[in-house]
């Protein structure tokens, strides 16, 4: 069973940063790709970021593109996302997953393609 535990969120003024991180259980942490998903208050969990297991690829959701970046360690089974330019409608819960499919160097967009979930970490951005 692969455990995921989020940490870093918090609340922050718009325009301010914050970096979330992940950190896995499990010794083929660099095969799988992850992926940060959020969810606001009263709407559905959407995507957010997805980095390879390699971290050579990665894709951003067109809301968060050019002020959000993922990377990860692969020797530390941890995924970060670094978010800039911090919005009020960038308030939600976050969580990180880890992908169903093996493959280093491939990344994925879709919920219904990530197997295991983090509990999620609070950001919310004050105007």
């Amino acid at each position: 069973q692969v455990q995921l535990v989020e940490s870093g969120g918090g609340l922050v003024q718009a325009g301010g940063s914050l970096r979330l991180s992940c950190a896995a259980s499990g010794r083929t942490f660099s095969s799988y790709a992850m992926g940060w998903f959020r969810q606001a208050p009263g709407k559905e969990r959407e995507f957010v970021a997805t980095i390879s297991g390699s971290g050579d690829s990665t894709y951003f959701a067109d809301a968060v593109k050019g002020r959000f970046t993922i990377s990860r360690d692969n020797a530390k089974n941890t995924v970060y996302l670094q978010m800039n330019s911090l919005k009020p409608e960038d308030t939600a819960v976050y969580y990180c997953a880890r992908s169903k499919f093996i493959g280093s160097t491939i990344t994925f967009t879709a919920a219904g393609q990530y197997a295991y979930w983090g509990q999620g970490t609070q950001v919310t951005v004050s105007s």
